[in-house]
C-alpha cells in the first residue's frame, strides 16, 4: 500500500535531523544485538557435535551423562575441564563470542573480584566475579523491553483516559482532573518501599505498580486535542449524522491527537528506562542478581576502587538515554507542521 505525500513528507523530516535519525539507527541496532544476548554472552555452548550428533545447549538443556554413560544424570556444567575433554575427544563446541552469562562466576581472575579490564573481560568484573559486559548485554535488553512495555501500555491507558475526558467534558472532565491530581500526589516510592515488604519485586509486579502513575503522563495532551476537536464541524457533522461517539473519538479526532502525543513517547521511553535504573540503584527493582544497569551504577558507588564499574554504568546509561532524546527530536521535527508543510 502506497503512503500518503504526509507521511512521505514526515520521513523525510525525520531523515533531515541527521543526529536523531542516526541515533534511531545505533539505538536499533544496540536493541536487535541485545535481543540475541544468549547467543553473544553465554556459558553455554552454541552447538556441540559430539559421536556424530548435533546438540544444541543455548537452546536446551543437556544432562551430564549424555556426553557419556559413565558421567551423572545431572545438568551439565560445559566449563567443567572433564566434561569439556570429553566431548572434545569425539567432536568439538563452538562458543558464543562472550564464554559468560550474566549470572557466570568467572573463575580463575588474576586479581580479587572485582578485577580490572582484560582480553578474557573486556569490562571487567564485579565484585562478584560476574562479566561487566555480559551484565551490560542483558541489563540493557531488560531496561529497553521493560521501557518499551510499560511506555506502550501507559500510552494505551493515557489516551483512553484523555479521550474520555476531552471529548465528554463537563461533569466527566471535571471529577477525573480532580482524580488525576490526588493520584499524582501520592508518594510513589514510600507507597514501593511497603509494596517491596510485601511481595518480592520482579519484572512484572514493578511494571504493574509504574503502571499505575505512568499513564497519566500523556493525558493532559490527549484531553487538550480532543476538547479543541470535539466542536469542529466535522465532528459536529458525525454526530448529528448519528455516528456512535466511539467512532468519532476513535477515527475522527484521535489520529489528530496522535500527532501530538507521538511525539511524547522516546522521552516516555527514556523516562521509564531512568525509573527502572534508579529503583535497581536504591535496591527496590528487579530481584537479586538480575541483570541490571541500576545495579551496576550501585556497584561503582560501592567500589570506587573499581572505577571501570562506575564509569561503565555511565557510558551505557548516558549513551541510551542521548540516543533516545536525540531520537526524540527527530520524531518531533517528523510531526511539526512547520517542517512537513508543502
Amino acid at each position: 500500500m502506497a503512503l500518503r505525500p504526509i507521511t512521505h513528507r514526515r520521513i523525510a523530516a525525520f531523515k533531515a535531523n541527521k543526529r536523531g535519525y542516526y541515533s534511531a539507527i545505533i539505538f536499533g541496532a544496540m536493541f536487535v544485538l541485545s535481543l540475541f544476548a544468549e547467543f553473544i554472552a553465554n556459558d553455554r555452548p552454541l552447538l556441540i557435535h559430539y559421536h556424530g550428533s548435533l546438540y544444541t545447549p543455548v537452546l536446551r538443556d543437556y544432562a551430564e551423562d549424555t556426553f557419556g554413560d559413565d558421567l551423572l544424570p545431572i545438568e551439565a556444567d560445559y566449563s567443567d575441564p572433564e566434561l569439556a575433554a570429553r566431548i572434545r575427544s569425539d567432536g568439538w563446541m563452538l562458543w558464543p563470542i562472550l564464554p559468560y552469562s550474566y549470572a557466570t562466576v568467572v573463575k580463575n581472575l588474576p586479581s580479587p573480584a572485582p578485577a580490572p579490564p582484560s582480553w578474557m573481560n573486556p569490562l571487567g568484573t564485579d565484585d562478584q566475579a560476574r562479566d561487566v559486559l555480559a551484565r551490560v548485554i542483558y541489563g540493557f535488553r531488560i531496561s529497553v523491553l521493560f521501557g518499551f512495555t510499560l511506555t506502550i501500555i501507559a500510552s494505551i491507558i493515557g489516551i483512553a483516559a484523555g479521550a474520555v475526558q476531552g471529548y465528554y467534558g463537563g461533569l466527566v472532565d471535571l471529577f477525573f482532573q480532580r482524580f488525576i491530581e490526588i493520584w499524582s500526589g501520592m508518594p510513589q516510592l514510600y507507597m514501593l518501599i511497603i509494596l517491596s515488604s510485601i511481595i518480592a519485586p520482579s519484572f512484572w509486579v514493578l511494571l504493574v505498580f509504574l503502571l499505575l502513575f505512568s499513564w497519566m503522563a500523556l493525558t493532559g495532551v490527549v484531553r487538550a486535542e480532543f476538547l479543541r476537536g470535539r466542536n469542529l464541524e466535522y465532528v459536529r457533522a458525525a454526530r448529528a449524522l448519528g455516528v456512535s461517539d466511539i467512532a468519532i473519538m476513535f477515527r475522527h479526532i484521535l489520529p489528530n491527537a496522535m500527532v501530538a502525543t507521538l511525539t511524547f513517547l522516546p522521552f516516555t521511553l527514556s523516562g521509564s528506562v531512568t525509573i527502572l535504573a534508579s529503583l535497581d540503584f536504591l535496591g527496590f527493582g528487579l530481584p537479586p542478581g538480575s541483570p541490571s544497569l541500576g545495579e551496576l551504577v550501585a556497584q561503582g558507588k560501592d567500589n570506587l576502587q573499581a572505577p571501570w564499574l562506575a564509569i561503565t554504568a555511565f557510558v551505557v546509561l548516558g549513551l541510551t538515554l542521548t540516543l533516545l532524546i536525540f531520537v526524540g527530536e527527530a520524531v518531533r521535527d517528523a510531526f511539526d507542521p512547520r517542517k512537513v508543510s508543502s
